[in-house]
């Protein structure tokens, strides 16, 4: 990858997470303060669509399928940080959220990463064969 790829993707990273944020800032308690259906719903949604956008990202941007793995971990890495922050200053940063809802973003959180770099350490292993 050039130098200005990996500006690029830490810059998609980090409007990534401050969307992400925000959104769970504001609709936190209707998507993790809810019933188990519209819980789980979303708990599957969040990360297959965190997935797609990454994912288109490295296409658009033209990152080759053997660098996948490096590519997506630049995207994730300042939600990722930013996200150790957030969850060890819960209360603080979602006053809108209940201080046990805590757990269940992080799991949110836990889940699209893994998806996310899980699915994309496959494609760069596949690349490499």
């Amino acid at each position: 990858m050039k130098a200005h790829d990996i500006a690029y993707l830490l810059l998609f990273g980090l409007a990534i997470w401050l969307a992400g944020t925000v959104y769970y800032e504001l609709r936190g308690p209707a998507v993790l303060e809810t019933t188990s259906a519209p819980y789980w719903i979303n708990f599957i949604l969040s990360p297959v669509l965190s997935a797609v956008l990454c994912f288109a990202i490295l296409r658009a941007r033209h990152i080759p399928t053997s660098a996948w793995a490096p590519a997506a971990l630049l995207l994730a890495l300042p939600g990722m940080l930013g996200e150790a922050v957030l969850l060890s200053h819960f209360s603080t940063f979602m006053p809108k959220l209940q201080p046990a809802s805590g757990a269940r973003y992080g799991a949110f959180l836990f889940a699209a990463y893994a998806l996310v770099l899980g699915i994309a350490e496959a494609i760069t292993l596949k690349a490499a064969l």
